[in-house]
């Protein structure tokens, strides 16, 4: 997996602005995927954050760049915890709702619009998208329906945090340098 790739995707993640963030990433196969992203979990395990695959489709993988203590907060809000159940996810922690959410990426063709909770959207942006999919306001990283002022300045925050860590990466940063610790 290419770093800058990494980098290019997640680095609001690896700032703590974000969540988590989705990217797909070729491999060779199952078993050099799985050999990285121990080796980047390794790397970065005490830094509070974690990498998974989500789904593997014809050498590629969805993977997702996380920081588990900011998706248990996220899914404990009220909102979230309604969107989830509506969705038929029977609530707990977040490892049990990542596991849902991973048992029915690899099941279904299409993604379930659930997903947007777990990169750290707005649960009234992500319940928008669910029921009212085209009477959005704003389109940036993501659907907008709520609050506009606020996403756009987190549109900014991380365009502007993607650029600062690809310079950075370029003048031989690692990961690890770049990656704030919780």
């Amino acid at each position: 997996m290419s770093y800058e790739t990494l980098i290019r995707c997640c680095a609001p993640t690896m700032a703590c602005l974000k969540t988590g963030n989705m990217f797909t990433c070729a491999f060779e196969g199952r078993e050099q995927m799985t050999r990285e992203l121990r080796q980047l979990n390794l790397r970065l395990r005490g830094k509070g954050i974690r990498i998974l695959p989500l789904r593997w489709r014809e050498g590629k993988a969805l993977l997702y760049l996380y920081r588990p203590r900011l998706l248990e907060r996220d899914l404990n809000k009220a909102h979230s915890q309604k969107l989830l159940a509506e969705c038929g996810y029977a609530g707990g922690s977040a490892n049990r709702c990542l596991a849902e959410l991973i048992a029915r990426l690899r099941s279904a063709e299409d993604f379930p619009h659930e997903v947007g909770l777990f990169p750290g959207y707005p649960p009234a942006d992500v319940d928008g998208f669910m029921h009212r999919k085209e009477q959005y306001k704003l389109c940036g990283l993501w659907k907008v329906y709520d609050d506009v002022d606020s996403a756009l300045r987190q549109f900014n925050r991380c365009r502007r945090c993607t650029q600062v860590y690809l310079q950075r990466y370029t003048q031989g940063y690692s990961l690890e340098r770049l990656t704030v610790a919780e």
